[in-house]
């Protein structure tokens, strides 16, 4: 058999993943558009040998701040996405549980994780701004895991429960199969000594 990651660790994942392409854009596009303006902006009396020269030249200017800055952005967003996610998965874990509660707990965190650095002052903010964003994200996602049927605690549940009967099934039909395999036995060793009494 192959070895599976838990579910929560994949979403992790993906969820990682998905913030830190989001974040790129967030912080990349706009930038890109403004590098590019300033760009055509400050090399009105440059000479180019073409049009398309311009163009790329025009177009280089905002990869670099599209690259520059989608990353800070990128790396921030996914890591934020990324130990929110942590910290309300292991809280689901731990109390066997999805609640609105565990969001907010995980967005505090995460917030006053982020906003540490700025003293006291920055950790309240942060504490705050990560429940209140904690709230609504984990009202959606709890709205989403509704439309789906089942929670990820429900759906572990049902699997551990089909795996404990199929295990208990094939111990059974092994069990069954030891008996007649006794039985058996018992029947090939009674024989030879009947045979041995007769011939006395």
């Amino acid at each position: 058999e192959q070895q599976q990651y838990p579910e929560e660790t994949v979403n992790i994942a993906k969820s990682a993943f998905t913030a830190g392409v989001v974040g790129w854009l967030y912080g990349g596009l706009p930038a890109f558009v403004s590098a590019r303006k300033a760009f055509i902006e400050s090399s009105r009396g440059e000479i180019f040998q073409n049009r398309a020269d311009a163009v790329q030249s025009a177009h280089r200017a905002g990869l670099r701040s599209f690259i520059r800055y989608g990353w800070r952005w990128s790396w921030r967003v996914a890591a934020f996405a990324t130990i929110f996610n942590m910290v309300s998965t292991g809280l689901s874990a731990y109390r066997d549980k999805t609640t609105i509660s565990n969001f907010a707990a995980a967005g505090a965190f995460t917030g006053a994780l982020f906003r540490m650095h700025l003293g006291l002052q920055g950790l309240a903010g942060g504490i705050v701004f990560g429940a209140a964003f904690g709230v609504p994200a984990g009202g959606l996602l709890m709205a989403m895991y509704g439309l789906a049927g089942e929670t990820l605690q429900e759906k572990r549940s049902r699997e551990r429960k089909e795996l404990y009967e199929q295990r208990l099934a094939e111990w059974q039909s092994r069990l069954s199969v030891t008996e007649i395999l006794g039985q058996t036995e018992n029947n090939a060793q009674g024989r030879p000594e009947m045979e041995r009494a007769r011939e006395l």
